[in-house]
C-alpha cells in the first residue's frame, strides 16, 4: 500500500462516502498520473443506494495534487522543513440526470448552499450550473425514434491545505475529521437532490 499523505486523503473520504451508505460507481474510480508535469489526479463517483444505472443523482469529486505540493511534501518528508504547506485541489460535480423534462437552475440551486462547510480552512465555493440535453435514439416500429435526455451539474471548486500535523501517517486524526465533514455534506446534498419533484425517465430505459 502507498504510504502518502494524498492517498491518505482519499481513504478518509472513502470512509466518510462508506459511513454515509452511498455507492461507488462501478468504473467511475481512476487513478492517473500526468507523464509530462508530474500532477496526480484521483477522480470518483457515488450516488445514492438503489438508485439503478445510471443513477438520478450523484456526485463526481475530483482530487489533484499538483507537482509543487508533492516538491512541498518531499521537502518536509526529508528534510523536515515545511516552506508552504500542501495542498490539494478538489472539484465536487453534482449530477442530476435521467430527466424528461429540461430542469430549472434556479431550483436546483435552491437546496444547494453557495458554499460547502468548513473543509479544514476552507470553503469549496459553487461555480455555476451547466444543463446538458442528449438526444438518444431508441426506436421501435412506429415510434418517432428520439427523445430528449436532460441533465444538469452543479460545481463546487476549492483547495484543501495541509496541516504539518497531517502529514506524518497516522500522527493526527483531522484528515478523518476534516475529510468526514465533506463526505457527510455531499451524503446531504445528493438526498436533497433526490428529493425534488422532477420527472427521470426509468432506469432501464436511460443511458449514460
Amino acid at each position: 500500500m502507498l504510504d502518502h499523505v494524498f492517498t491518505d486523503a482519499i481513504g478518509a473520504l472513502r470512509d466518510a462516502f462508506e459511513g454515509a451508505f452511498l455507492e461507488r460507481q462501478a468504473f467511475e474510480e481512476h487513478f492517473q498520473i500526468d507523464v509530462l508535469l508530474g500532477d496526480i489526479t484521483w477522480e470518483t463517483s457515488y450516488g445514492l443506494p438503489g438508485e439503478g444505472q445510471p443513477p438520478r443523482v450523484v456526485a463526481h469529486i475530483t482530487f489533484d495534487w499538483p507537482t509543487w505540493s508533492q516538491t512541498a511534501y518531499r521537502r518536509w518528508y526529508v528534510d523536515e522543513v515545511l516552506d508552504e504547506q500542501p495542498t490539494i485541489e478538489m472539484e465536487i460535480v453534482f449530477r442530476v440526470q435521467r430527466l424528461s423534462e429540461q430542469p430549472d437552475p434556479a431550483y436546483i440551486q435552491s437546496v444547494l448552499p453557495d458554499t460547502s462547510p468548513l473543509i479544514g480552512n476552507e470553503r469549496l465555493e459553487r461555480a455555476g450550473a451547466t444543463v446538458e440535453i442528449a438526444y438518444l435514439d431508441d426506436s421501435q416500429p412506429g415510434d418517432a425514434g428520439v427523445r430528449p435526455d436532460y441533465a444538469i451539474e452543479i460545481m463546487y471548486e476549492g483547495l484543501y491545505e495541509l496541516a504539518e500535523e497531517t502529514l506524518a501517517d497516522g500522527a493526527s486524526k483531522l484528515l478523518d475529521e476534516h475529510f468526514g465533514t465533506l463526505g457527510s455534506w455531499i451524503a446531504t446534498a445528493l438526498v436533497k437532490l433526490g428529493d425534488l419533484r422532477l420527472m427521470f425517465l426509468p432506469a432501464d430505459e436511460a443511458e449514460s
